[in-house]
């Protein structure tokens, strides 16, 4: 394992939820995950009623996660591209993840497990330590517009 791939894992350790994307009749997505790495890997726990794992098995998906909203001046983002594919955890994989969520939207939550063999990883840090505390703006406080055009 290489230094960044390392660190990326460090990093990913430090969360418990990212988003998995792929695309999905053609169209791309991105979904919450909880996820946790394994000799490498990571292992991702979705929701199976959203059939998001039917567009990602057998599939390359990148995973990322971040720090972006911790309002830390250590900012960090990961990110890990490979195959998905569906798995069974085994119980102490099952012990790392912890409690299912009771519920998703309003559904009663029925885990899919999915192993991310990742090919490529990418680190990102943004350090805000060298500025004053008002250069930045806080998390959440700038708000972007759409506009749809017809």
């Amino acid at each position: 394992m290489s230094t960044d791939e390392i660190r990326a894992i460090e990093m990913l350790n430090r969360v418990s939820y990212g988003r998995v994307a792929t695309s999905m009749r053609a169209m791309p997505f991105v979904a919450p995950a909880r996820h946790i790495a394994v000799d490498g890997r990571v292992l991702i726990r979705m929701h199976r009623a959203l059939g998001y794992h039917r567009a990602c098995n057998g599939s390359v998906v990148a995973y990322g996660a971040d720090n972006l909203n911790s309002g830390s001046e250590k900012l960090w983002s990961v990110q890990f591209t490979g195959t998905a594919e569906i798995v069974e955890p085994t119980e102490e994989e099952l012990a790392v993840f912890g409690a299912d969520p009771e519920q998703v939207d309003g559904e009663t939550f029925d885990p899919v497990y999915m192993r991310i063999e990742p090919q490529f990883v990418t680190v990102h840090a943004l350090d805000y330590a060298s500025e004053t505390p008002t250069a930045r703006p806080a998390p959440g406080s700038v708000r972007r517009h759409l506009h749809h055009v017809a």
